[in-house]
């Protein structure tokens, strides 16, 4: 593939790679507060900024089950490779997905409140109710959740039900399939301890990592907290440095 230089941008010239994605189908840019610039000052990364096809500023269309070829290409075409990938919440299972599926472009993972793919059944009925509000002409907190950013009316509705359509078979595979073991870190909001919760717990296991909670954190802990999210990230890719 050729990277389109219109979606992608390398930031920093040498150094670890570092890969950002973003929940719901936001764009790269912003979402991540200080994260870019943190990580250019310490450890001095590439970090690499990719709005990936149905999302944020590309508008080309794409799908869940389509994202880890897609992102390997990218990944390898920047000569990026291996990465630490950060992803929050669909973001998130678009990073396993990424390890899961091609682990050669994959030396670290970082899941800020991921969708909880370990609940197949929650992942088809996230699917088919973000399916119906792609009508949507009010703000909803769905939305919201998914999307990671505040959202507007009827924000992203239609795109978000395009990204994640499909994302019940995705939880499925991700179930039965062996997950890699790189160094990882799984945040999780501060929640009850439901069945979401008890997920969550369990994708950290089988990552060999204890998830963390931050006291207030909510789904976006990449904005309640992005100071502890940066020193999470530089943790990892020291990890993964050896």
């Amino acid at each position: 593939m050729t990277t389109d230089p219109a979606t992608t941008t390398v930031h920093g010239r040498s150094g670890p790679a570092v890969l950002l994605l973003p929940g719901g189908v936001a764009s790269t840019d912003d979402f991540f507060p200080g994260l870019v610039e943190g990580l250019l000052d310490d450890p001095g990364c590439r970090v690499v900024v990719h709005d990936r096809p149905g999302t944020g500023t590309n508008p080309e269309p794409g799908t869940l089950a389509g994202a880890a070829d897609h992102l390997r290409g990218v990944l390898r075409d920047t000569g990026t490779t291996p990465a630490v990938v950060v992803g929050q919440s669909l973001g998130a299972v678009v990073a396993l997905l990424l390890a899961v599926e091609h682990p050669d472009v994959v030396s670290g993972l970082v899941l800020l409140d991921p969708t909880p793919v370990l609940l197949p059944d929650r992942c088809r009925d996230l699917e088919r109710r973000i399916t119906l509000l792609r009508r949507a002409t009010a703000p909803s907190r769905l939305l919201t959740r998914v999307s990671g950013r505040p959202a507007g009316p009827g924000a992203d509705a239609p795109r978000l039900a395009a990204a994640v359509r499909g994302l019940g078979e995705v939880a499925d595979d991700l179930v039965d399939r062996p997950w890699p073991e790189v160094p990882a870190a799984v945040v999780v909001a501060d929640r009850d301890r439901d069945p979401v919760a008890r997920s969550l717990e369990l994708m950290g296991a089988r990552l060999g990592t204890e998830p963390v909670t931050w006291p207030g954190a909510t789904h976006d802990v990449h904005r309640d907290d992005p100071l502890r999210v940066l020193q999470t990230v530089r943790d990892v890719v020291g990890r993964t440095q050896g």
